[in-house]
């Protein structure tokens, strides 16, 4: 018989040290903010470098809108997304922004430099501020996904998730449980 080891010796350590994704680009990203990480106290640098880590799930992207209106009143400063920036066409009129960022769309980079605005790369950005200094951090919304809408049990009471159906029509899913008329609604 062996012997019963006192649980909690061998708790695996889940975090990333490292990103998942095999980019050259990112990793010398990496290697640039684990340095500064390590040699300056600045947090900001060990928040970045724990986002490029992250999962495309954990690095939402970001709209020009969403990314105008945080930055409103604060446009001296550097807004920093780890992570994508995407084109909004609501949005009719981009204010001068100077934005560091993974991954910026066409559309977006034209309408942010046309308004006399600029792009910064984060080998640029670790150059212009190594220790995160006027800058705001910023990440687009985790919960956005459209699988978040479904997550939970639907048709239980008090719960709004959204079933898995084949179609939105009057045949799908609108019977018991559904409507008062067909013995319950919930």
């Amino acid at each position: 018989m062996g012997i019963d080891l006192p649980h909690g010796h061998h708790v695996k350590k889940t975090n990333r040290d490292a990103p998942a994704s095999k980019d050259p680009y990112l990793g010398l990203l990496v290697k640039l903010y684990r340095f500064l990480a390590r040699r300056t106290d600045a947090k900001f640098n060990k928040v970045v470098l724990k986002r490029l880590f992250m999962s495309r799930v954990n690095r939402p992207p970001l709209a020009i809108s969403r990314l105008a209106k945080y930055m409103k009143g604060k446009e001296e400063k550097i807004a920093v997304i780890v992570g994508n920036v995407v084109d909004d066409e609501r949005l009719l009129e981009v204010p001068k922004l100077t934005i560091a960022a993974l991954k910026v769309s066409r559309s977006v980079r034209a309408r942010i430099v046309g308004a006399g605005g600029e792009v910064l790369t984060f080998d640029q950005l670790a150059l212009r501020a190594p220790l995160g200094q006027n800058t705001v951090l910023l990440r687009g919304v985790k919960n956005a996904r459209e699988a978040f809408k479904h997550f939970g049990a639907p048709g239980v009471p008090h719960s709004s998730a959204k079933p898995y159906i084949r179609s939105k029509g009057r045949k799908f899913e609108k019977a018991r449980g559904r409507r008062g008329s067909r013995g319950y609604k919930v």
